[in-house]
């Protein structure tokens, strides 16, 4: 359906069929049980998400009233029984509970998207009956007997008929209409399924509980008559294309290993449409990629037969694929693309030598700094492991306890399982931790032993990385064009549908890869207009500004007054700050600055202290900048003076490495770029689109994570201050490591709504806010944690109730998308493209826009997933202005690939969280300072 309002998902004909089904059989056991609810304590009605599970949990409390027994547990049955009797109660529409609050009768909306059904058939599925447990008895004969076999099983098979309801819905289409046209195709590929085939999900229990998931498949497999040959089985959850005779099916078997007696409880769960379980489909193509000879590394799989070497570096590139399969508009669908894996040919025992005649007094705090965290391949078995320690008082002489609790030295067990002659005997060994969790929440650990001549170090170090013909030399084989991605793209489904093994795991369920990606029909926006202080230029199809950036003046100049900035500066960098100075005062006339003389600082040496003393020696309430210009990169030095200026004097700070404008050919362009983002530092403006929306409010969320989950996740909250959408507020929140959903989201809305109040003595009528960091299976929690957050904040001021919308941005994805050219093939998509249907999500409101233009290898598009759409903005209004917030990241002349206050958040919490460790002063919460 096209439109301008979003279409609301509700339960679909079959649903609500089902929901009135209930209502019947509810009032038919009320009727045969007369008089019992009058004398029971009811419970209000539950509504939302909770459903029917939610009612027959709220039912226990409920029945311990009146004299009644607390109930130690309830057969499904009872438990059946228990909830018809509450939805014979039940009036209304089927989109819509009612529940009772005191004297109050409320009615609140159901669960868009048909979600409450598909909640209330998988939460009622997941009660069990306990052992030993009594069936719910009264002291009042009132009570009503519960209902008969019949009636129950056909109320389960009523609920069980709501799961499979959602996927019968039409998808949510809002699609744009303004833009040209084009033809294009990307890396989707629709999977064609048998309308008569259905999924069987079965939850596999061992008893008592296996650990190590080899030896659980090795127990599932050795019932392969009883289960057939078609199934699928990731560790817990068990898919069957048919159904098994009963309900809970027991077998009974041997652990080879441990001659332990295993009773394996299979529980049957639901049934699933083909299209609804994407778990299934996802371990299933592993199974098809192990039958393509493929090894998996991480969460992909690679091709170790496809290698190239770049032995000019010592390293290896091993190809690969990464597959997801997801329910889309047109229907199933799997993703693949093209995936490279980095290695170094040089082994642990190469580096530990290296290390040991670079540091002959501390090798051995050399070599633990160095190896620990880092990742290596045993290629023995073509797995990767993270080093957590070096055993430097173990060799592979030493024994281990194996399966068979014999003790075993490492040399005899590789020589005798992998035919490996370990040379040194004397190295040390590299210990992995893994960790595995069990069923009650009891964690252990165990550690692995590796041999360091048979460990391949993986990916670039920072000096490769940091090496630019290291880096040109991998981008060769890593950047690859449209074209060849596309190729290979072809070359798996080939290898798929001719591989004899991976095509009958595909026809046993009834499914089959189609021969080519699926096309579709985009359309490209018109460059758009960037506004500077002196004139309006022209948008280029390359959505690149960066020479008019160096001569057009800036829209809001701050100037530098004399003797109210300061330079400081190491002894052997005197010309470099004298040079620097001199050019920033030619620069900033170009761009309508006016920069004055600064107050020049010369250290005696270039210590980190030193830097931070005079830093505060100097620091006095007129001053604006601080200049530090740094001999070399040093992470610690640039962290202890952002933490100094930026925590504690409020001062923002300009810091320069030397070699950057050592170089007097490129001092005038590198110059030219510190003085505008110096202007964006100190409050200034630099340029501007046309943004037709009045009263609007553009936010971003980001969430910072510290990579070692040492320190505390930052949360960035940027949010507009001016219709212009170029002045930013910004507030940062601190919480536990790790965490990604935002917890403090109402009080930086709220000191936003403030701040926006404080400036123009009013509040924004729409609020859009802008979420980065957020993946497919956080959706569903975001929705429910982090907009509530949003739509409480309104209730503090005076009758204010503002349009709040609510954007997802995801960048980290493996969608790509190409424009098809009658004589070139395939083409990169130009800035301002747009793909809103045929590859979109089925179940939500989402597009795809590709805002970049790349000179090398494939564009990455970006995806915005629209959760929230409160301000009932036109489908093409809100792709736009998407395309509008990639313009306004004042630390690059042209557009990037998030909206700016995405990017803008995530600066903020990185400085916040990586450097300066502690919330920012409040002067300069109105400044662009982290850029």
């Amino acid at each position: 359906m096209e439109g301008d309002t979003p279409k609301k998902r509700t339960l679909g004909g079959r649903g609500a069929l089902v929901l009135k089904a209930l209502e019947n059989k509810g009032k038919q056991l009320q009727q045969a049980t007369s008089g019992a609810s009058s004398q029971a304590v009811v419970p209000p009605l539950l509504s939302g998400a909770k459903g029917v599970a939610g009612e027959a949990a709220a039912l226990s409390p409920a029945l311990q009233g009146d004299g009644l027994p607390k109930p130690q547990s309830m057969s499904r049955a009872a438990l059946l029984s228990q909830v018809l009797q509450k939805r014979a109660s039940f009036r209304g529409s089927p989109t819509s509970f009612s529940h009772s609050s005191g004297d109050e009768t409320k009615t609140k909306p159901g669960i868009a998207r048909g979600s409450t059904a598909l909640l209330t058939a998988k939460m009622v599925g997941s009660f069990t009956t306990q052992p030993g447990a009594l069936p719910l008895q009264s002291s009042s004969p009132a009570m009503s007997p519960p209902p008969c076999k019949d009636e129950v099983a056909a109320a389960a098979e009523s609920i069980q008929l709501i799961s499979v309801s959602e996927s019968e819905q039409d998808p949510v289409k809002q699609h744009g209409t303004t833009g040209t046209k084009f033809s294009g195709t990307g890396n989707w590929i629709c999977l064609s399924r048998e309308e008569d085939k259905a999924i069987f999900q079965y939850e596999v229990k061992f008893e008592p509980q296996v650990d190590a998931l080899n030896v659980r498949f090795q127990l599932l497999n050795s019932f392969k008559e009883q289960l057939g040959s078609a199934k699928t089985f990731d560790g817990n959850m068990l898919w069957l294309p048919i159904r098994l005779p009963k309900e809970i099916v027991l077998f009974e078997t041997t652990n080879q290993q441990t001659n332990e007696k295993i009773t394996l409880k299979i529980i049957y769960k639901k049934k699933v449409k083909m299209d609804e379980c994407v778990q299934f489909y996802n371990v299933l193509f592993n199974r098809i990629m192990r039958k393509l000879k493929m090894s998996k590394i991480g969460n992909n799989y690679y091709s170790p037969g496809g290698s190239v070497l770049v032995p000019q570096h010592k390293l290896e590139i091993w190809p690969g694929y990464v597959t997801s399969v997801s329910h889309r508009e047109d229907g199933l669908m799997i993703c693949v693309d093209v995936s490279h894996r980095v290695l170094r040919t040089e082994t642990c025992y190469e580096v530990m030598g290296a290390l040991c005649q670079k540091h002959r007094g501390n090798f051995k705090d050399a070599i633990t700094s160095t190896l620990i965290g880092c990742v290596v391949l045993t290629r023995y078995n073509n797995k990767t492991y993270r080093i957590d320690d070096v055993l430097f008082d173990q060799n592979p002489t030493c024994t281990f306890t194996n399966y068979d609790g014999k003790e075993v030295k490492y040399v005899d067990y590789y020589q005798d399982t992998y035919g490996i002659k370990i040379k040194d005997l004397k190295q040390p060994l590299l210990c992995h931790k893994v960790k595995k969790k069990e069923l009650k929440d009891q964690s252990y650990s165990k550690s692995l032993c590796l041999i360091p001549e048979l460990c391949n170090m993986t990916g670039l170090t920072d000096d490769m990385k940091a090496d630019f013909y290291v880096m040109k030399d991998v981008a060769q084989h890593t950047r690859i064009t449209p074209n060849v991605r596309h190729a290979s793209l072809r070359t798996f489904i080939k290898n798929v549908n001719e591989n004899e093994e991976a095509r009958e795991i595909l026809a046993a369920w009834g499914l089959s890869l189609q021969d080519n990606s699926v096309p579709f029909e985009g359309r490209i926006y018109a460059p758009e207009t960037i506004v500077f202080g002196s004139q309006e230029v022209a948008g280029s199809q390359l959505a690149d500004w960066g020479r008019e950036s160096s001569r057009e003046k800036v829209i809001v100049p701050v100037d530098l007054m004399p003797r109210h900035w300061i330079v400081i500066f190491s002894p052997r960098d005197q010309d470099c700050a004298r040079n620097f100075c001199n050019m920033m005062r030619t620069v900033g006339r170009n761009i309508g600055i006016q920069v004055g003389e600064p107050l020049m600082v010369q250290l005696h040496d270039d210590r980190t202290e030193s830097y931070v003393v005079t830093l505060k020696q100097q620091y006095h309430s007129q001053l604006q900048l601080a200049v530090l210009i740094f001999p070399t990169q040093r992470e610690d030095r640039y962290s202890a003076v952002k933490r100094v200026a930026c925590g504690d004097m409020g001062l923002p700070t300009q810091c320069i490495v030397s070699r950057t404008i050592s170089q007097e050919k490129k001092l005038r362009a590198v110059t030219q770029k510190i003085a505008l983002q110096i202007n964006c530092k100190l409050g200034g403006e630099l340029w501007a689109l046309k943004i037709p929306l009045n009263g609007v409010m553009v936010c971003g969320v980001d969430v910072y994570h510290d990579s070692c989950r040492q320190g505390s996740s930052v949360v960035g909250f940027v949010a507009s201050m001016n219709q212009t959408l170029t002045k930013w507020y910004s507030n940062v929140s601190f919480q536990h490591a790790g965490d990604e959903i935002v917890h403090k989201l109402k009080i930086h809305l709220l000191e936003s709504l403030r701040h926006y109040h404080k400036v123009h003595h009013t509040l924004p009528r729409s609020i859009i806010v802008y979420r980065d960091g957020v993946s497919e299976g956080q959706l569903k929690v975001v929705e429910g944690h982090e907009i509530p957050q949003l739509a409480t904040v309104f209730m503090h001021f005076d009758s204010y109730e503002p349009k709040l919308s609510f954007v997802v941005v995801q960048k980290k994805l493996n969608t790509r998308l190409f424009t098809v050219m009658a004589s070139r093939g395939l083409n990169n998509p130009p800035p301002g493209s747009i793909v809103d249907h045929t590859i979109t999500h089925h179940h939500w409101y989402d597009f795809f826009l590709v805002s970049q233009q790349v000179r090398q290898g494939t564009v990455s598009p970006t995806h915005y997933i629209v959760l929230r759409d409160g301000s009932n903005l036109k489908v093409d209004h809100m792709q736009r202005l998407a395309y509008k917030m990639t313009h306004l990241y004042y630390n690059w002349p042209g557009t990037v690939r998030v909206p700016a206050p995405c990017l803008y958040a995530h600066r903020l919490a990185y400085l916040i969280g990586q450097n300066v460790k502690k919330e920012p002063a409040v002067g300069l919460c109105n400044k662009l300072f982290y850029l």
